[in-house]
């Protein structure tokens, strides 16, 4: 299976049987990506060159106004999209096999966790997996700490406080908080 095969795969089928082609592509997917971090996270670097090893990590052209502090973590990164403007700000996790699209303009807070993947509840079946893609519109905050589940959209402008457990979608220039997340205000 290629990698654009199992990106189509997850988009059409959302199931992903333990030891199937699919299952098996992600741990090839987690070995590339794990190089690259290991380059990101280990030694100073310059945004510039942070820039370039996020574009060897996602395999599309990072934007020049785009900063990270690291750590970052990422299982996959090839299904990672980011927009123009972007900052990530130490730590966060990005379990992409399905699919995160960042907005333009967007602020990630310190150990923001995205999570695409979900293990099915039947014990007989729990190595399996569902997937569903993650999208955070544009100008988006999402403070320290937050969790933003499979399947999620964020709309523009939103507020995520930090702490959040995002479970369903985000209403573009709301304000949410809590576990599970709730909508506190609108902008």
């Amino acid at each position: 299976m290629t990698t654009k095969e199992y990106f189509e795969y997850t988009e059409r089928e959302k199931y992903i049987e333990a030891g199937s082609e699919a299952h098996l592509k992600m741990h090839a997917m987690s070995d590339e990506a794990r190089r690259v971090i290991d380059k990101i996270n280990n030694g100073y670097r310059t945004q510039d060159e942070l820039r370039a090893l996020m574009s060897e990590l996602t395999g599309r052209e990072t934007d020049s106004n785009f900063a990270l502090f690291p750590p970052i973590y990422t299982d996959c990164g090839k299904n990672l999209h980011i927009g123009k403007g972007v900052f990530i700000n130490s730590g966060c996790c990005f379990q992409d096999q399905a699919g995160i699209y960042i907005g333009d303009g967007t602020l990630i807070g310190h150990q923001v966790v995205f999570a695409t993947l979900n293990h099915d509840l039947d014990p007989a079946k729990r190595r399996s997996m569902t997937a569903g893609a993650i999208r955070v519109g544009k100008n988006v905050w999402i403070g320290s700490h937050a969790t933003v589940l499979q399947g999620v959209t964020i709309g523009d402008n939103a507020v995520v406080a930090a702490g959040a457990v995002v479970v369903k979608d985000v209403p573009a220039n709301a304000v949410v908080g809590g576990v599970p997340a709730k909508i506190i205000k609108h902008l």
